[in-house]
């Protein structure tokens, strides 16, 4: 006995529509281009939406989601190449007392200006996201240890350096701490695990008196127990198969 046909699901409604570009309004981004309701800018309209799901609205940078993503890509390209790759969280100093002090505003302004400073900082290939309030993490991939600290440096510098202006001409000082820790190579590991690294660095960073740098001390990143595991269990899988 044959078995009845699935019906087809239904087109997007109008009111959809209009929520997809209400939503692309919201974020300062045109409608696009060309006849409304054909494939290729139906296809423009998911395209945009894909890319807003990826970027914060604030700043434009990466969003969490985003940068956990690209993070398990990397954590496994590391694994599997070799290759060396930096990641580095940083939160504004005192943030509060800005919020507190000028108002969240101003807070906005100055989570924006350090967030345009650090994309001129780095390389295209490298992921500059903002995962919280006002932390932020960067990707680097094939960063090399003897390169780490100057480009953690380089980044705490042009923060210190560069005071934001409100629109009544006041300035803000504002200073980072940045944590940092190289991802094992040939190891397998987890996002999470090179996570927690980084931010071990931030919080001696911070601990230490803030608008520091901080890495991991040793030239090779010592292996965990959590990651030894995995390496153990890896071969353990190859030896079956």
């Amino acid at each position: 006995m044959n078995k009845p046909a699935k019906p087809a699901p239904p087109p997007a409604s109008p009111l959809q529509l209009e929520q997809a570009l209400l939503l692309l309004a919201q974020s300062g981004r045109a409608p696009p281009p060309g006849d409304a309701g054909s494939p290729e800018w139906v296809q423009a309209l998911i395209d945009g939406l894909v890319e807003l799901s990826s970027r914060d609205a604030l700043t434009g940078l990466a969003n969490r989601r985003a940068f956990e993503m690209t993070l398990t890509r990397e954590v496994d390209r590391v694994a599997r190449s070799g290759e060396s790759a930096l990641l580095l969280v940083l939160d504004i100093d005192h943030f509060k007392r800005v919020n507190d002090g000028w108002g969240h505003a101003a807070g906005d302004e100055v989570i924006k200006a350090v967030a345009a400073a650090l994309l001129e900082c780095v390389r295209p290939m490298d992921l500059v996201a903002r995962i919280g309030g006002e932390e932020f993490a960067i990707i680097l991939p094939n960063c090399g240890v003897a390169f780490g600290e100057a480009v953690a440096e380089r980044l705490r510098r042009r923060i210190e350096a560069s005071p934001v202006t409100l629109g009544s001409r006041e300035t803000i000082a504002v200073t980072i701490s940045i944590g940092g820790a190289f991802a094992p190579q040939w190891v397998r590991s987890t996002p999470q695990l090179w996570l927690e690294r980084a931010d071990q660095q931030l919080y001696r960073a911070k601990a230490q008196g803030r608008n520091l740098v901080r890495l991991e001390p040793a030239a090779v990143p010592v292996v965990s127990a959590e990651e030894k595991q995995l390496l153990f269990d890896s071969f353990q899988l190859q030896d079956h198969e």
